[in-house]
């Protein structure tokens, strides 16, 4: 491959938070704690701790949460207080998803390694923190393959790491061809995170990656005084508005908001809000009903119950992981920085914040057609109109602009409206309306020239627009629209390809050109 690297900046893709993070402005240096960067890791290891009986509790989960799969990872390692975890998350798209969600993968991958190069006297275990307990199924049912978009329909409800995941059976023989990987994953597992696992275990588990459920039991355990903080005092509700607040001053968009009770009620095939009115506690859609005292006995009880929403989840995945980092897309990073006041309110380290890499990847086809095309690496990131736009200027052999001609007319009209203005005033307004239909005419014929240009290309715009389309499908990112197995399924060794390319301490956009 050859590679192409551009700064996040020039690709048209990213919030100014985004942006203003991985440039470091001070405008938001406050709303995190370390940098993601050697140094900032340095300061992270020194700050970070998890106590031996948390240690346990996360290896007897894993170790039973891993029992049914061969070549298991070493889990003690976690026992040890020299081990931390980098850690990346994502919800359950069937297939893996948009193609970014293994960037993800590889990229906290990649940290665990560059980490262990620098700071040898650690161990340092990639995980990805799989989104069990998530509800929203029309947000993982469905993924594009070659062009087809393949959908899972089920009358299932609730958490879908849940889900029983032999319905996709049906789907699996819609697929000209499916890996066995997947085959094994889906109809051999009866829930849809068992089979997660067991995929990500087969594409990655030999690179060190961990597959973690917190969906479980022991683990909620240890996070029963966050959750009973939250139902009582609503503490993250206050503080997230507040900085939530702050971010939108400095002219920030937000990304999530908190409320109140920022906790689901989650039993088998119901995940639903938990509510607060007067002294009594609701669970939504249901007719389900507590006082304070049978809520509280509850979570002492059965912990399971609580689910955690997106503005306490962070929280709970520092509580139970030696964790240093957390690995985000430009939606995530963004909306962890609302949340750092609430990681200080109960006195937990706030993790380092890193951007996944990012990528686009052309194959040899479209690479032939951008060289034939002339195009830069930045053309490819141009909107389709000023992509067209600029594609038709470069290669006429005309000027197109009547740019030189309109000025030519206002110096013109100017020496006209000294003459008028010497004679009457009045005539000020006249001569300026007459300037302005000539201007509009000059633009008008330009937009002809332009047209006409764009006809004479015609096969060239047309051949231009088809690669955008192909790199960019209906506007959308490559990586955000596509499924990996558009790439796997024609070169075995592509997901090795990308983790040879992505550097995760190298914050580009990486264009991966097939030669």
């Amino acid at each position: 491959m050859q590679i192409i690297q551009l700064p996040l900046s020039e690709v048209n893709q990213f919030s100014s938070l985004f942006l203003d993070f991985i440039q470091q402005s001070q405008k938001v240096n406050h709303f995190y704690e370390n940098y993601p960067d050697i140094q900032g890791f340095n300061r992270q290891i020194a700050t970070k701790q998890l106590d031996v009986n948390k240690r346990k509790v996360l290896v007897e989960t894993l170790k039973k949460q891993y029992q049914n799969l061969p070549n298991q990872p070493n889990f003690d390692i976690l026992l040890q207080e020299n081990t931390f975890t980098v850690t990346t998350g994502h919800q359950l798209n069937i297939f893996t998803g948009p193609l970014y969600v293994v960037y993800k993968m590889i990229t906290t991958i990649n940290l665990a390694k560059k980490l262990k190069s620098y700071f040898p006297d650690y161990h340092f275990v990639p995980v990805y923190w799989m989104a069990t307990e998530d509800h929203d199924f029309a947000e993982i049912n469905h993924f594009s393959l070659f062009g087809k978009n393949l959908t899972w329909e089920t009358q299932q409800t609730g958490a879908v790491g849940r889900m029983n995941p032999k319905e996709l059976e049906s789907l699996i023989s819609e697929m000209n061809e499916c890996p066995e990987i997947f085959k094994n994953a889906y109809l051999n597992h009866h829930s849809l995170a068992d089979a997660a696992r067991c995929y990500a275990h087969e594409l990655f588990g030999n690179q060190g990656l961990i597959c973690i459920d917190a969906d479980d039991r022991d683990l909620k355990k240890e996070f029963i005084p966050v959750i009973k903080n939250d139902l009582l005092a609503h503490s993250a509700f206050n503080i997230v508005n507040k900085t939530t607040q702050e971010l939108e001053n400095l002219g920030y968009k937000t990304q999530i908001a908190p409320r109140e009770i920022n906790f689901f009620y989650l039993i088998d095939g119901v995940r639903e809000r938990i509510v607060k009115e007067g002294t009594t506690y609701k669970i939504l859609n249901t007719n389900i009903q507590f006082s304070e005292t049978e809520i509280l006995d509850l979570l002492e009880n059965e912990p399971e119950r609580f689910s955690p929403n997106v503005v306490l989840r962070p929280v709970y995945q520092e509580v139970i992981l030696p964790n240093l980092a957390y690995i985000g897309g430009p939606s995530e990073v963004p909306y962890w920085l609302q949340l750092k006041g609430v990681f200080d309110f109960h006195q937990i380290p706030f993790p380092i914040l890193m951007p996944r890499n990012f990528g686009l990847v052309i194959n040899k086809p479209a690479a032939k057609k951008v060289e034939k095309l002339g195009l830069s690496a930045n053309d490819l990131f141009l909107d389709e109109i000023s992509l067209k736009k600029s594609f038709v200027e470069r290669n006429s052999d005309n000027n197109l602009s009547l740019s030189d001609e309109s000025q030519a007319f206002s110096e013109v009209f100017d020496k006209i409206l000294a003459k008028a203005i010497l004679i009457d005033k009045t005539l000020e307004g006249a001569v300026k309306g007459e300037q302005q239909k000539v201007l509009n005419a000059l633009e008008n014929l330009e937009k002809r020239l332009k047209k006409a240009e764009e006809r004479n290309q015609e096969t060239e715009v047309s051949q231009l627009l088809g690669l955008k389309q192909k790199l960019f499908p209906n506007g959308v990112p490559q990586e955000r629209a596509e499924n990996f197995l558009n790439f796997y399924l024609n070169n075995p060794d592509f997901l090795n390809q990308v983790s040879e390319v992505f550097d995760p301490l190298d914050f580009s956009f990486y264009i991966m050109v097939e030669i």
